[in-house]
């Protein structure tokens, strides 16, 4: 008569942050003291071009990161990832490069009436609905931006926006995986515990990065309104913001700097 052992694993970890970073050969002294996440790689394609002289960390499946200056400050882009789970892995890899600040320009959508396509959402906190900050941290637990760099940026976000007629919002995003399952009983509830808008990648993305201790900070373009139904995705106003999110992070940077 066979019996069946069961075998349990005994190691803490099967793969690490460190793991990731060895696997794309990164060390610390590769990347800059900032780091800007983009979500889609046009985004930072726009954005590595605005660098000098970047020069390609590594290409790991779709994801591409670049370490060049701006304005002479060592600045490391990536496109971060456009969902939670390629937030964390792209995420965990700039922790452990030691990144000293995060900054995520991304997009979202809107949940109050007066939000406008193309208007920018300042996260001020995080509605976790994501499915991969729970392994991080428990309920309890409030995921919050820095609020030094939080601060900093909504001032320069407002005036660069104020030149193009659009408008900086403050609030909490709510990060979500089930973008089809977007229903009015579920935005509701999550409207009711004060979010502002929705995507799918601050939470995560906020939450390791405080777990790690390193400062980090999201700010969003509009791009559609669950409330009005207004899909921008196509809408010039949408593009503006995207190249204005750049720009906004530059700015941040060189100011943190002193220059």
């Amino acid at each position: 008569m066979s019996t069946t052992t069961t075998e349990h694993m005994t190691r803490d970890v099967h793969l690490s942050g460190k793991d990731l970073m060895a696997m794309v050969q990164l060390r610390p002294q590769d990347v800059g003291k900032y780091a800007i996440v983009p979500g889609p790689r046009e985004r930072l394609d726009s954005l590595v071009k605005k660098m000098e002289n970047p020069v390609k960390n590594f290409s790991f499946m779709e994801y591409n990161m670049h370490t060049g200056t701006i304005g002479g400050i060592k600045v490391t882009a990536i496109n971060g990832g456009r969902f939670a789970a390629d937030t964390a892995i792209t995420t965990e890899i700039l922790c452990n490069a030691q990144v000293k600040a995060l900054i995520r320009i991304g997009s979202c959508g809107a949940m109050r009436k007066d939000i406008k396509i193309g208007d920018f959402i300042m996260t001020t906190g995080c509605v976790r609905g994501d499915g991969v900050s729970p392994y991080y941290v428990d309920d309890k637990f409030v995921t919050l931006p820095d609020a030094g760099l939080t601060q900093k940026l909504t001032a320069i976000a407002k005036n660069v926006a104020a030149t193009a007629g659009l408008t900086v919002h403050e609030g909490k995003v709510w990060s979500t995986d089930a973008i089809l399952r977007e229903t009015k009983e579920i935005v509701n509830g999550v409207i009711d515990k004060g979010a502002v808008g929705v995507d799918m990648v601050s939470a995560p993305f906020l939450t390791i990065a405080q777990t790690y201790k390193i400062p980090a900070v999201s700010i969003l373009a509009v791009s559609d309104n669950l409330i009005t139904g207004q899909m921008g995705f196509i809408n010039p106003d949408y593009y503006l913001a995207e190249g204005m999110l750049i720009q906004m992070a530059m700015e941040l940077i060189k100011q943190l700097e002193g220059k």
